[in-house]
Order: C-alpha cells, then sequence, then structure tokens
C-alpha cells in the first residue's frame, strides 16, 4: 500500500489459512524524493507531458513494490510460487467519483504487469473502479476489512484511519458498517512540516504541539463545504492540497509557522471527532491505525475531543497501525481471487455487492 501521505511502501505478508487473518511479516520502502515530487505534481495537474510521466511513475512505483515484494520473501523464507497474489492498490493522483459525466473517476497510477513479471506472483490491482462502474464512490474500501478483523458482535466500535486523507468505519453492534472519508489526515501537517522544517513530517507531533491553535484560521478551514456533506462521500489531494491552504492563509501572513501547525492538528482532530460523535455515538472505542497513530500529540487530541471515548491504536487489537492498510489489500485481492466481493455498498453507494479488482497472472 503507498497512500495519500506519499512517505513510501508498506506490504506486509498475510496468512489466511488459518480461522482469522495472520501478518507473518511486515516490510516498508520509503519513495526516492523525485518520485514522491512527480506524483504531488500529476496529482495537482503540474507541468506539461502527463501522461508520459504518469507512465514512467507507474513503472517506478511497480519497482519500489516489486522492492519491498523481495523483502518480504527474503524475511519469509518463501518462494513466490508459495504466494497466492499480491495485492497492489497504486498511487491515487485524481479522485473524481460521481463528477462530470455521472460516473466521474478515480485514477491510481501502477503498472501491475510490471509487477507481476518482477515477483512472478499474480497481481490484484485497479481495486476501486468496479465500485464506481456501480455508481459507487469507489472509497473507501477498509471498511469492510475493518469489520471482519476489529468487529466484535455486541459491540459497536469506530476505526479511524489517519493516513494522507482521514477515514471512518464505524461498526454497529448489530453487523451494520458505514464509512467515509472526514477530511485530512496528515497530508496538510506534511506539507507544512516539509515547507517550513525540510521534514517530511513532524516528528511525534513536536513542533505543532509547541504551537498555539490560532481561531481565525481554524474558523477558516472548519468552513470546508465537504465537511458537511453527509456519506457517503470520499476525498483526496483533489481537494485538499497545498492550494487549499494557502488559499485560507490569505490575509492571516503574521501567523507564526508552529501556530499555524498546531491548529492543523487540531483542525484533523475536530473534523474526525465531530464526525465520530456524529456516526458513531453509542461507540465507547476509537481505533487508530495510520500513521497518525504514532503521532502522539494527535492522539491527545483526539482524546481531548472525546471525552468518555478510549483513543487508542489498532495494535491494542493485535494489529500495528502501519499494517493495517496493506492487510486491507492482502484482504482484498484474496477476495478478488476467490470471486467474492469487497465492496459495501453502505459505504460506497454502490447499487450492490461487487467483486473488486483485475487480476494480471504471473
Amino acid at each position: 500500500m503507498s497512500g495519500t501521505s506519499l512517505d513510501g511502501v508498506d506490504g506486509v505478508l498475510a496468512d489466511f489459512s488459518g480461522t482469522s487473518m495472520t501478518v507473518l511479516h511486515h516490510a516498508t520502502a520509503p519513495f526516492p524524493d523525485t518520485l514522491r515530487a512527480e506524483f504531488l505534481a500529476l496529482n495537482q495537474a503540474q507541468g506539461h507531458d502527463e501522461l508520459h510521466r504518469g507512465a514512467l511513475a507507474a513503472n517506478a512505483l511497480a519497482r519500489v513494490y516489486a522492492q519491498v515484494v523481495a523483502q518480504l520473501l527474503t524475511d519469509s523464507g518463501l518462494q513466490p510460487a508459495q504466494v497466492a497474489a499480491i495485492g497492489a492498490h497504486g498511487q491515487t493522483v485524481r479522485h473524481r467519483p460521481q463528477e462530470i459525466d455521472g460516473t466521474g473517476y478515480t485514477l491510481q497510477l501502477n503498472n501491475p504487469a510490471l509487477l507481476a513479471e518482477l515477483s512472478g506472483i499474480d497481481v490484484v490491482a485497479d481495486f476501486r473502479s468496479r465500485d464506481l462502474a456501480a455508481g459507487g464512490q469507489g472509497a473507501p474500501l477498509v471498511p469492510a476489512f475493518h469489520s471482519e478483523v476489529f468487529g466484535r458482535p455486541g459491540e459497536t466500535l469506530a476505526v479511524l484511519n489517519l493516513g494522507g486523507i482521514a477515514n471512518l468505519s464505524v461498526l454497529g453492534a448489530g453487523g451494520t458498517v458505514l464509512g467515509f472519508d472526514c477530511g485530512p489526515g496528515n497530508c496538510l501537517m506534511d506539507h507544512w512540516c516539509q515547507l517550513h522544517r525540510g521534514q517530511p513530517f513532524d516528528h511525534d507531533g513536536a513542533w505543532g504541539a509547541g504551537g498555539s491553535v490560532k481561531a481565525p484560521l481554524l474558523e477558516r478551514l472548519l468552513a470546508e463545504p465537504y465537511l458537511a456533506l453527509p456519506p457517503p462521500k470520499s476525498t483526496g489531494r483533489d481537494l485538499f492540497n497545498r492550494q487549499w491552504l494557502h488559499d485560507r492563509l490569505e490575509g492571516l501572513q503574521d501567523l507564526e509557522a508552529s501556530d499555524v501547525q498546531a491548529s492543523l492538528a487540531e483542525f484533523t482532530a475536530r473534523t474526525c471527532a465531530a464526525d465520530f460523535s456524529r456516526h458513531a455515538g453509542a461507540a465507547r472505542t476509537l481505533l487508530v491505525c495510520g500513521g497518525g497513530a504514532l503521532n502522539s500529540a494527535l492522539m491527545q487530541r483526539l482524546s481531548q475531543a472525546l471525552p468518555g471515548v478510549d483513543v487508542c491504536s489498532t495494535a491494542t487489537r493485535g494489529l500495528p497501525p502501519l499494517q493495517v492498510e496493506a492487510a486491507a489489500f492482502a484482504w482484498l485481492a484474496r477476495r478478488a481471487m476467490q470471486r467474492e466481493s469487497g465492496n459495501l455498498a453502505s459505504v460506497t453507494g454502490a447499487r450492490g455487492a461487487r467483486v473488486l479488482g483485475a487480476i494480471y497472472p504471473r
């Protein structure tokens, strides 16, 4: 999995032979700076010859994926023939569901054929377009997996993925599942930290914790119309990008950079907490995954915004936060190989359950 944060690739080796999924190994690989910059540019329609550049970026991504797969095979001692399939999501550079012509599109750069060639393993890719074709948002797709691994009969709980974008899964006590994108997770904070500190993210939220939340800026951020939309809904860098943030900073140039960072962290916490209160009010537990789960300052803000709720890492339920997304796409790949549906109409708004993904044989 390589998500909106654009920090690199997480991969897991998942075993489904028992009564529940077991993650055997986890490997990561960072993106080269040039590839990360290219993905950012392609996401925001910067530059020329996008088809050519996008194709080359897809090739480069497949090679990083292959590097992670090779590491997992080395760590496990397995041969390629012993792995049923790779679930390779690709890198989202545009997400415009239901827009323009009624169907819209979602575009994940990827070269699954090259990955199959490099790895010698069947590859499942293009998970989102089938849901879009059925009238859905194509995202988020992880709530079905969250329900499978974290859901408990008789208990209502929520799972919050704090990647570049934040998405919430509400797992009802009776088996119902709701899920949607809340808004920004780390993407705006990461951008601001890179711009002012030369670092890809604010380690443990320490820089932002040293600043003060500024009400005028926070009010502008919270006024974004997307936040008030009812689910099903999904978003990405198409909306919450560098230009969106800088538009809302207009006229507020006297702010300290650390105060902007603090305000962005509060913005993420407030939007996620508001969606939790609105849609998961009966839950007393909020499980958090993604890179944001490792940001103790952000986790503290979430806890303060949700008194009486146990805000904790998914590690407390057996799956470390940086493994959840990759495990979800291993699970979705397995569903595709078995011709089983992977989406939830209650989440994406699709007309029904659909088998997700295209299979590229080794």
